[in-house]
């Protein structure tokens, strides 16, 4: 098989394309076919040998990506038998591999899918869909909300953007540059704006005319978080869960001192990790599900981004420098 293969921690072009032995799947697992795998801002950190909610890799060579759609063509020792041929996705947890023509992973992983949701899209749910509705677990939305979303472009923005219209809330989308700013308002944005431009909070403050944001979803931090941050009122909740505008690589979240979150009367809270998986009540399983679910059957409608698997330098370079809009997605 082809697989994407790093030998040594650094810039993307440390990510090369090659053949390699296949894969076979040890006892309780399946191997996928693979017709679509995703990419993570993460992974970009990965390659540089950076540690955060995944190790960096111990050994090298390694093959990066830990999640993968496709169909189930060989099976381990005591695998259910039904998972034959099946189309499936599946989230790789810790174990990567999933830059690759075929992949393995437990059994335990996989989700079936529907025969009318595309592999590309299982991709982007199970993983970027699963993390955007354990968010949500903390944004109570409704007809009252007024929800800013930075990055709205952004795989995770996407959804975040169509859940909170569903819900009846006014949704300021922000973005860098006009063909993302379009992006988001097609996307159904009450307001689009690009962030980039001096003068976006006093478009956001004067098309609200009064009105104060209710909740801010951050994942870019700095200057743009901040100014968000600034347009919440009393009451107002700023969930972080990424930090980009600063470099994944060597940022920090935005922070506020206590005195300043007293004196504004918001909260500021990171609602990822631990606390995410808590308030699902401990299974990954669950938001995995109700993810995939809402694609199935059209509540929330990914955006995908395609590149060739042996772009995949290609793809982890777009990602660096904000050039990709939705979920990145290595096709083979």
């Amino acid at each position: 098989m082809h697989a994407i293969r790093l030998h040594a921690f650094g810039p993307a072009e440390n990510l090369t394309y090659e053949e390699v032995p296949d894969p076979v799947p040890g006892p309780g697992q399946v191997r996928v076919r693979v017709a679509a795998a995703g990419v993570h801002l993460l992974d970009t950190a990965l390659r540089e040998g950076m540690t955060g909610p995944f190790p960096a890799p111990a050994e090298l060579p390694t093959v990066p990506g830990r999640e993968v759609a496709g169909t189930v063509d060989a099976l381990g020792e005591g695998a259910d038998p039904s998972w034959l041929g099946k189309r499936v996705v599946a989230h790789l947890g810790m174990a990567p591999g999933g830059y690759a023509e075929l992949a393995v992973t437990d059994a335990a992983r996989l989700h079936a899918l529907p025969d009318h949701l595309g592999e590309a899209e299982a991709v982007a749910m199970i993983g970027t869909g699963r993390t955007t509705l354990g968010i949500l677990q903390f944004a109570e939305l409704g007809p009252d909300s007024v929800a800013i979303v930075p990055a709205a472009a952004g795989g995770i923005g996407t959804l975040l953007v169509q859940y909170a219209k569903n819900a009846g809330a006014t949704v300021i989308g922000l973005a860098g540059g006009p063909r993302k700013v379009d992006r988001v308002r097609a996307n159904g944005a009450d307001l689009a704006v690009d962030y980039t431009e001096p003068d976006w909070a006093d478009k956001v403050r004067a098309h609200l005319g009064g009105r104060t944001a209710t909740v801010v979803f951050d994942s870019v931090g700095g200057d743009t978080g901040r100014a968000a941050v600034d347009l919440l009122g009393r009451g107002g909740r700023h969930l972080v869960f990424g930090w980009s505008s600063a470099g994944l690589h060597d940022g920090e979240p935005l922070a506020f001192t206590p005195g300043e979150l007293a004196d504004r009367g918001i909260t500021s809270e990171s609602v990822l990790g631990p606390v995410m998986l808590q308030k699902a009540g401990g299974d990954v399983r669950t938001l995995e599900l109700a993810a995939l679910a809402a694609a199935a059957d059209g509540t929330l409608r990914p955006a995908v981004q395609t590149f060739p698997l042996a772009e995949a330098a290609r793809a982890h370079r777009a990602l660096e420098t904000r050039g990709t809009m939705g979920k990145v997605v290595l096709v083979p």
